[in-house]
């Protein structure tokens, strides 16, 4: 009996908070399981361009920027769908949607009619499910979370992420060796898939819509702006945020093809270097709500921007034997990682406590498009660059800019006076 106790105790000490939420655990569930299947798409994807279809780096930022276009096309209009409907729905059909435009991947490379072409559709398709889909799990994480509780709750999902960025890649390597890119990509429809049918059984009785009367989409997309707009902290961070998109898609553009044809690297040696970056989020996600309290919500922003740039900058002075440019190449990436995601725990945490919770999915969808808007261009300009300049050249500007992005946000964003986040507004 006594034994029984004493374990009930140590279970509820470990799982406190909103471990004890239904609802979350399994929104956090079913996150996690499209986590570990995107680390397998994310690195399959470009891999199935770069080793079969042979891209210049120009096609590969075209790959890049499509993926990223639906934020500037349709996030705000998305911004608005999702204030008036119930948030649910939406995410479990945006699972479906991402599932099956995947599974077009292996079916076109059984067929034996696979090309470029493809992957840009699947990648544009990918991304307006992205948007919606992230846009609507991003309010229902704030609905289900107390708002004390906003990095708490980022953080949690945020560690089954990580966890997936810790374990996916490796698996993802070995995956590819050898099923080959674009078989492997059915584990993660397979995953969305799962992931929709998990949603199914939340209850969330807090996902309400907020209907304002006879309101015109396009002056609740105004709202919207001018949310953003008005708000000093919130316009910082959408520039700031705006900017470090355009740097990192021009990164992603011509990473891959970096790793494979200047470092010579394999797809199982490119994993082992993912599983670093994994471990960069990884500790990160466990010690963001720690670093948030002793140094300041705002300081631990531009601390996650400032690693991020060191990382950038280390990308492109890799070189040496695989084995040296794997390590390299994994040190750096958990540089990067482990700022990019207290950067972002804190980022979203400070934006979702400031804004009311009438105008959180306008304000989600806003921020969306203002800060990845430019991201099609950063993908765009990453592949034109490379294309004159190298891809080792591209990287080392990446870099430069980065530092240089920091250097702003510590002289004149507003954004690192916040050491607290504000009290709950509400309307």
């Amino acid at each position: 009996m006594h034994t029984k106790k004493r374990l009930r105790d140590s279970l509820r000490k470990a799982f406190r908070g909103l471990w004890l939420s239904r609802d979350f655990r399994r929104l956090w569930a079913s996150l996690t399981i499209t986590s570990f299947g995107a680390q397998i798409t994310n690195l399959a994807l470009p891999l199935t361009a770069a080793l079969l279809l042979h891209p210049t780096p120009m096609q590969m930022g075209i790959l890049v920027a499509l993926e990223t276009l639906p934020f500037a096309l349709v996030s705000l209009h998305a911004g608005v769908l999702l204030d008036r409907v119930r948030k649910l729905p939406i995410v479990i059909a945006a699972d479906c949607g991402r599932g099956l435009a995947l599974l077009a991947i292996p079916l076109a490379a059984w067929f034996g009619v696979l090309s470029i072409e493809i992957l840009f559709a699947v990648g544009f398709l990918c991304g307006v499910q992205n948007v919606v889909g992230g846009a609507a799990y991003q309010v229902l994480l704030a609905q289900l979370a107390v708002r004390k509780r906003l990095v708490e709750a980022n953080a949690k999902v945020s560690l089954g992420e990580t966890s997936a960025a810790l374990i996916g890649p490796g698996l993802a390597g070995g995956l590819i060796q050898t099923l080959t890119a674009p078989f492997a990509i059915v584990l993660d429809a397979l995953a969305f898939l799962v992931s929709a049918l998990m949603l199914r059984k939340v209850e969330a009785p807090t996902d309400v819509p907020h209907v304002n009367g006879d309101a015109s989409v396009w002056r609740e997309i105004g709202e919207g702006l001018s949310l953003v707009w008005e708000n000093r902290t919130l316009w910082a961070l959408a520039w700031l945020a705006g900017l470090w998109q355009f740097l990192h898609q021009m990164q992603i553009a011509v990473l891959i093809l970096f790793a494979t044809r200047e470092l010579g690297l394999t797809a199982g040696a490119i994993g082992v270097a993912y599983v670093f970056g994994g471990l960069g989020c990884v500790l990160a996600s466990a010690s963001a709500q720690r670093l948030s309290v002793r140094f300041g919500v705002g300081p631990v922003i531009v601390h996650g921007l400032t690693l991020t740039a060191l990382g950038w900058q280390a990308f492109g002075l890799i070189g040496g034997p695989p084995w040296v440019a794997t390590l390299a190449l994994g040190a750096a990436m958990l540089i990067f990682d482990f700022g990019a995601i207290i950067y972002a725990i804190n980022y979203l945490a400070l934006r979702q406590a400031i804004t009311p919770d009438r105008l959180l999915g306008r304000m989600t969808a806003t921020m969306r498009f203002v800060t990845v808007a430019s991201a099609p261009v950063g993908a765009l300009v990453g592949g034109a660059l490379a294309t004159v300049i190298g891809v080792r050249g591209t990287l080392l500007v990446v870099g430069v800019l980065g530092l240089a992005l920091t250097g702003a946000a510590v002289l004149w964003s507003p954004v690192r006076r916040h050491h607290e986040l504000p009290a709950p507004i509400m309307e």
